[in-house]
């Protein structure tokens, strides 16, 4: 009985501590598991390696320098200052069925990017915007440019003023297509965004061409900028990840918060020849996909306060005079589509980061998705994953619930061993053991098959929380959006229910401490509930029911098998 007084006391102080953690967050706080939130951090002295903006509008950075790497020169940083070129900006909107995209002509910046498949959280009825630049602390944009110019020069950055080659208003057939063109210093780039019918991809192609006299070795730079604060969303009861993320064959997926990369702390893959770069918020993603199989330079930094980038820089190689190259690179900017994301770019899936238990949530969600397909509506999908889950799992939980059936028997006779002995806890633990050993009950036998599920149930918790397909899902009557808290809060309201009834049909511990305990613990996982997307409240409320069926199936059973015996 004392481990199951340790164990219960571990998990009502762990809620404890999450909810005060939670709570700390949500007021602008420091997390009591490290990291800040962005919106608390403060300008400080950039720190070496990154580049600062000497222009009061930190919603253009400098630009990327060139990597040392790979036998390439390096080149000259872009100028931090757009200086006359701002007043050449003009915005250029297109549409397509999933998209309107706004792009800057100064720099052929995609500043703007409205998912009309996804309503907006914070104005219904309007599409969710992933990239925006309305302002300093509301700045997200994907930008490239050409760098490595001599000392004094410079080539076609995202400072740098283009012009609107052609741009077709609206999606004509299965492509959209946007070309720019900019000159500088002898160098010209015509950078060309292919829209696709029904895709988040767009294929982005720059070509450059050396119109000087002498052979020039430029790089390219594709960069992911955006402000250090959670988008507005955000749930302060429960942690989703924001932040710069990169991959690479070699080490894998790799994230960073703004804190690690404001404190030089971010641990990332500084050199690869493949793989992406990405930015990650709950339920979406942006990433650029370079040409794989060239060496590239992976950076993350800090640019100014509250602003970050994630970039990928890769030299082009030698051009001579008169001549030109084509790069082609993708750029992913909307959900975290899984099937979607793997096929443009291996690895670019795992921005769903379920963490350790990938493996188990990764063919979990394949199989959620499976069921969909059957069902047609993703609340009657939770229900029958978590049936299919109870039932796979149900020897398991026989076996507990059995034990737990027998502990209540014999729970009036550890009342009287309690009152016979008192305070002398070794002969009470004693006279404890001789009777489980009469009584053939092992007392941890309702705990262990339970630990072995918990993998299992601690994953459908992630896949749940991080499954873009969620959001905007309807159940039934008053549950029109799984990915967000219950209106009504009639979810959370039946859960708590469901708990204290299992906690009646367990046996009561001898501890009275542990009884009061047991009676809170409804309490504090029922009220964070109310602050959990319905999607997971629903998944509890059915699975507390099945267990509340299967335990009362079992204790019906344990009667029938007793009452025979004493025939």
């Amino acid at each position: 009985m004392d481990i199951r007084r340790t164990v219960l006391w571990m998990i009502f102080s762990f809620s404890l501590l999450l909810l005060w953690n939670n709570w700390q967050v949500h007021n602008g706080k420091p997390s009591l598991f490290g990291g800040s939130p962005a919106t608390t951090q403060t300008a400080a002295a950039p720190k070496a390696g990154t580049a600062s903006v000497a222009d009061a509008n930190t919603s253009v950075p400098s630009a990327a320098p060139a990597p040392a790497a790979a036998g390439a020169k390096t080149p000259a940083n872009v100028p931090g200052t757009a200086q006359a070129a701002a007043s050449a900006s003009e915005k250029v909107t297109v549409k397509t069925d999933v998209y309107q995209l706004t792009f800057d002509t100064l720099g052929a910046q995609l500043v703007k990017a409205e998912l009309l498949k996804y309503t907006s959280q914070e104005q219904p009825g309007q599409p969710m915007i992933l990239l925006d630049n309305s302002g300093p602390a509301s700045t997200y944009v994907a930008q490239t440019g050409v760098v490595g110019a001599p000392q004094g020069q410079t080539y076609p950055t995202h400072l740098t003023p283009f012009h609107v080659v052609s741009a077709q208003p609206t999606l004509v057939g299965d492509q959209l297509k946007v070309v720019f063109e900019a000159e500088s210093d002898g160098v010209k780039v015509v950078k060309t965004y292919t829209m696709h019918k029904d895709r988040y991809d767009i294929d982005v192609q720059n070509d450059i061409y050396n119109l000087s006299g002498a052979p020039i070795d430029p790089s390219l730079y594709l960069q992911l900028t955006r402000d250090g604060s959670d988008p507005p969303s955000t749930s302060g009861f429960y942690h989703t990840f924001t932040g710069p993320a990169i991959y690479s064959s070699e080490d894998k997926f790799q994230k960073a918060t703004f804190s690690d990369i404001e404190k030089g702390k971010a641990n990332y893959i500084k050199q690869a020849n493949n793989g992406w770069v990405g930015m990650v918020q709950h339920y979406f993603a942006t990433a650029w996909v370079p040409p794989q199989g060239t060496v590239r330079q992976n950076e993350m930094l800090r640019l100014s306060n509250n602003l970050y980038a994630v970039r990928s820089i890769e030299p082009v190689g030698t051009i001579q005079p008169g001549g030109h190259k084509v790069v082609n690179s993708h750029l992913w900017a909307g959900p975290q589509d899984q099937k979607a994301m793997s096929a443009l770019a291996p690895g670019l899936d795992l921005v769903v980061d379920y963490g350790w238990l990938t493996i188990i949530a990764k063919p979990m969600f394949k199989f959620m998705t499976w069921l969909h397909s059957l069902l047609g509506n993703w609340g009657w999908t939770i229900v029958a994953l978590t049936l299919l889950i109870k039932a796979a799992f149900y020897p398991l939980s026989a076996a507990s619930y059995r034990s737990m059936a027998k502990m209540k028997l014999v729970a009036p006779r550890l009342k009287l061993l309690k009152e016979k002995f008192g305070d002398d806890k070794a002969k009470m633990n004693a006279a404890m053991m001789e009777m489980y050993k009469t009584e053939k009950i092992n007392p941890l036998g309702g705990c262990f098959p339970m630990v072995i599920q918990v993998p299992v149930f601690i994953s459908l918790y992630w896949v749940l929380l991080g499954s873009v397909e969620m959001r905007g899902a309807p159940w039934i009557l008053w549950i029109h959006d799984l990915s967000v808290r219950d209106p009504w809060f009639i979810l959370p309201a039946i859960m708590t229910a469901t708990m204290f009834l299992q906690i009646k049909l367990n046996p009561a511990p001898p501890d009275p401490m542990q009884a009061k305990l047991m009676m809170i613990m409804p309490l504090v996982f029922g009220g964070m509930m109310f602050f959990f997307p319905a999607g997971l409240a629903l998944y509890y409320c059915v699975n507390n029911a099945v267990s509340i069926a299967q335990q009362r199936y079992i204790m019906h059973k344990l009667d029938k098998e007793r009452a025979a015996v004493h025939r």
